[in-house]
């Protein structure tokens, strides 16, 4: 056997051998429950942000709705008025055709008749003043409907990129929910929590008012799943459960928590009664307080509507309905 050829057996042999006794640690190891546990609470809280983002964007779209149907509510009746001026204007120029309007003023400044000069005069000059003013309200009617018009086209392009805008956030928001349910099915089983028993967290405590209804609404809503965009009664989002609660209680909150802070007053945590919302850090989430140092909230994706300690993470302040 040639020199060449027992080298390149050595060699393979040798390759074989360590492949062999190479340690199994070198494979990837799965997640440990704990460290799946630690992803799903910083993939939830970065959905969070993405869902609230999301529905802010729809708060902005309904306003843009309601502007728009303003604007064209208003944009009728100057369009008539428009059409209307451009008729007197018509009229107006007839007449003086028909009549000759050179014929009429030299008429009222010729001497003879009753009439003195000054009073001739000031016929004419009411009589320009009139035609002037005609004229004048044409074009500061077509005016105020060029700019209502322009002021609608930006405002329905707008809602139009908005529209697309909201389009893409719905597309990302469901893809990364079936990474978030996928890791909950590895570390719990299941994607979703299972459903509360009734009843589990006992019964809303007797409190008056506005408030006590918002409080009672918020009982009623544990152990419904979370889902992104909602306000009840299937399901809630954290700042949809809010809305729902407090629009129970005849009080309208816009439907995100960063806007919700800023419809509430400002109160310090020793001021804090059942009903009020407390916001947590960077007012990516908000929950309603129901005394006793705990709140209900909507979680997280996967979650449903819970009662705990308020002082789930950091907390950025607390407001109360006006």
């Amino acid at each position: 056997m040639s020199s060449l050829r027992i080298l390149l057996r050595s060699l393979a042999v040798a390759g074989l051998s360590a492949v062999l006794i190479a340690p199994a640690s070198v494979a990837r190891a799965e997640p440990t429950p704990a460290e799946l546990t630690k992803q799903i609470e910083k993939s939830s809280t970065e959905l969070e942000r993405i869902v609230e983002s999301y529905n802010k964007l729809n708060e902005d779209i309904k306003t843009n709705k309601a502007t728009a149907a303003k604007l064209a509510a208003r944009i009728g009746p100057l369009q008539a008025q428009v059409e209307q001026s451009r008729a007197d204007v018509g009229v107006l120029a007839a007449t003086a055709y028909k009549t000759g309007g050179l014929h009429t003023a030299r008429a009222l400044l010729e001497p003879g008749g009753q009439s003195s000069l000054p009073e001739r005069l000031g016929t004419l000059d009411q009589l320009t003043r009139q035609r002037q003013q005609t004229i004048a309200g044409f074009t500061s009617s077509q005016r105020k409907l060029i700019d209502e018009k322009t002021q609608l086209d930006v405002t329905l392009a707008r809602q139009a990129a908005q529209a697309k805008q909201l389009k893409a956030g719905k597309k990302k928001i469901e893809a990364d929910l079936a990474r978030l349910y996928e890791l909950r099915r590895q570390a719990y089983g299941r994607a979703t929590e299972a459903p509360a028993k009734p009843g589990s967290v006992g019964s809303a405590p007797a409190i008056s008012g506005s408030a006590g209804v918002a409080v009672r609404y918020a009982y009623g809503a544990v152990g419904k799943p979370y889902v992104y965009g909602a306000e009840g009664p299937g399901g809630y989002d954290c700042s949809g459960l809010t809305l729902a609660a407090w629009r129970a209680a005849g009080k309208s909150l816009p439907h995100n928590a960063a806007m919700q802070w800023n419809a509430t007053a400002r109160i310090s945590r020793g001021s804090l009664q059942p009903g009020d919302l407390v916001f947590y850090s960077g007012l990516g989430h908000v929950a309603l307080y129901v005394g006793g140092g705990q709140i209900i909230d909507a979680p997280s994706p996967g979650r449903n509507v819970t009662k705990r300690d308020m002082d789930i993470m950091s907390i950025a302040g607390y407001g109360r309905v006006r």
